[in-house]
């Protein structure tokens, strides 16, 4: 199976950790080697449990990077399974105000941010701008009120995950000679972006991939269902001497394990290839249409992940 054509970002994880403690460097070494050849691969490492969390831009592309490790670096890992990566956006504008005012021991604290937020482009990434009054807000502050709306979209209001492609502006505030100061502004921002992402209609985004079947014409209604019970979409048949093509587009959570499940499926007389095609708003868990519904009626159905690949022992996996 193959994946090319890979999105911006990472779309898949997997948390993994050596086998043997004292190889936990030498894992290290391994993963700045490969991070440097490889563009597509992100790592996280959480140095007290000894674990790893290595994003790529497919299941492949993670099987791939750890077989590497083990085969190429010598490094016996434990991995769990992968974890498809959601994100948030909006939907609509929103404007709220941030007010952070403290007393701490004779000196105080003081910041205040009015913004307005509103969705960006597919794949727009984050915007911020400055179009307060002159003189409101110095413009000293003003990367300490940007890093608190960047941090706050690290963590989504519906399920936790990263927020994207928002454009925030900054439309007024205010600041006290003695007791502004730049973390004052950070925090004001973040508290202000929070109020505000809640009333512009956040979503959940899945990420989908473009599937691209080949086999025999006797398997192809088996796959159109198959595929059709993993949310899918047919897209298209070709049909040639040799059988059909199937085109799909299905979401990623759908299709761990799929190459090993299609080839159980054909009795190993079918290939399949897939490549990131976009990111999609999961459907809603019930209630009003896509346009009405608020915060409470728009939250997802938790996201399904497909047993397969996903749900082998990881040493089956990856050898």
């Amino acid at each position: 199976m193959t994946e090319s054509h890979p999105p911006k970002r990472p779309v898949i994880s997997v948390t993994l950790s050596p086998k043997f403690h004292d190889d936990w460097d030498k894992l290290q070494r391994a993963l700045s080697v490969l991070t440097q050849q490889d563009q597509g691969m992100r790592t996280a490492t959480e140095s007290t449990q000894r674990r790893v969390t290595v994003s790529g831009m497919g299941e492949l592309h993670l099987e791939v990077i750890c077989d590497r490790l083990v085969r190429e670096f010598g490094v016996p890992l434990h991995v769990e399974k992968p974890t498809v990566i959601y994100l948030e956006t909006i939907r609509k504008y929103a404007a709220a105000e941030g007010k952070y005012i403290r007393q701490v021991g004779g000196r105080g604290q003081y910041a205040h941010v009015a913004i307005e937020l509103e969705p960006s482009d597919a794949e727009g990434g984050y915007q911020f701008t400055n179009q307060s009054p002159e003189g409101a807000v110095p413009n000293q502050f003003m990367e300490s009120i940007d890093s608190g709306i960047q941090e706050a979209m690290k963590a989504g209001v519906l399920a936790g995950k990263e927020i994207v492609d928002v454009r925030a502006v900054l439309r007024d505030g205010s600041y006290h000679v003695e007791d502004s100061n730049e973390l004052s502004f950070k925090i004001a921002a973040s508290m202000a972006f929070k109020e505000a992402i809640r009333k512009a209609n956040p979503i959940v985004l899945e990420p989908l991939m473009s599937v691209h079947v080949v086999a025999g014409e006797d398997f192809a209604g088996a796959i159109m269902g198959d595929l059709n019970s993993r949310r899918g979409r047919i897209e298209g048949i070709e049909h040639s001497a040799n059988g059909v093509v199937i085109h799909a587009i299905a979401p990623l959570g759908e299709l761990l394990g799929y190459p090993s499940h299609l080839r159980s499926m054909t009795q190993g007389r079918s290939s399949s290839s897939m490549q990131f095609a976009r990111y999609e708003s999961i459907p809603n868990g019930g209630g009003s249409g896509p346009d009405e519904v608020g915060v409470p009626s728009n939250k997802p159905k938790a996201p399904t992940q497909r047993q397969g690949a996903a749900s082998a022992k990881p040493d089956e996996l990856f050898g």
